[in-house]
């Protein structure tokens, strides 16, 4: 528990000690008592403890469909920059299906920014193109590459920025090349960023290449 949060705790106890010595009666005493009340049961359901505790708690509480499996994880050299759990300096996605779209979530970090307390355009991208990829990998039951990405730069999104959704779903899909659209949000809603990518798929063969068989969510 941090040294803010003791502090709330002391002036609320505070504030409860001071309401049970004032004389009660009129509106204003009532609606103060109601304000207390609200901000005793804010206090209560603050989440405690450090950033991990916190982050585990908001996943808890976030429906965002049925996790993918990883068909890469068991592959020799397999080492992606955004999804493999294994790159010491990897983004570590994983990721979920949610009706037509593929979602995933990041917690960015300053050893990401561009400008001071600012996450990079690049490292925005890239998960913009990861997601996509994965719309690839589990929508179209294939593997692919990227044959062009565009992102479109809505808001500034902050390092401190406690958490991005990224979502992405197919467009539409001309013979071998599938148009992906993405957005990325903030904790609040607010649409960061918007891309779409064109991804070149494999065929079967090539794809079985690659080492892709198929790709599956939890309990299908």
């Amino acid at each position: 528990m941090n040294d803010s949060i003791k502090r709330e705790q002391r002036e609320l106890a505070y504030a409860a000690e001071r309401e049970n010595l004032r004389p009660k009666g009129n509106d204003s005493i009532k609606r103060e008592q109601r304000e207390l009340a609200y901000a005793a049961e804010r206090e209560n359901l603050r989440p405690k403890g450090n950033d991990s505790i916190k982050r585990e708690q908001r996943e808890n509480l976030r429906p965002l469909g049925k996790k993918i499996i990883n068909p890469w994880r068991n592959h020799e050299g397999y080492n992606c920059f955004g999804c493999s759990p294994d790159n010491p300096i990897g983004l570590h996605l994983e990721f979920y299906e949610d009706g037509d779209y593929i979602v995933s979530t990041w917690h960015p970090e300053h050893n990401y920014q561009g400008w001071v307390d600012t996450m990079h355009g690049g490292i925005l991208s890239t998960l913009i193109d990861e997601v996509c990829g994965w719309v690839v990998t589990r929508k179209l039951q294939t593997s692919g590459y990227t044959v062009q990405l565009n992102v479109k730069f809505r808001k500034a999104v902050p390092t401190t920025e406690p958490e991005l959704t990224i979502r992405a779903k197919v467009s539409k899909q001309v013979r071998n090349l599938a148009y992906i659209s993405a957005e990325i949000t903030n904790s609040k809603g607010e649409l960061c960023n918007e891309g779409e990518a064109i991804y070149f798929l494999m065929n079967e063969e090539k794809a079985k290449e690659m080492g892709f068989l198929h790709c599956e969510v939890e309990d299908e």
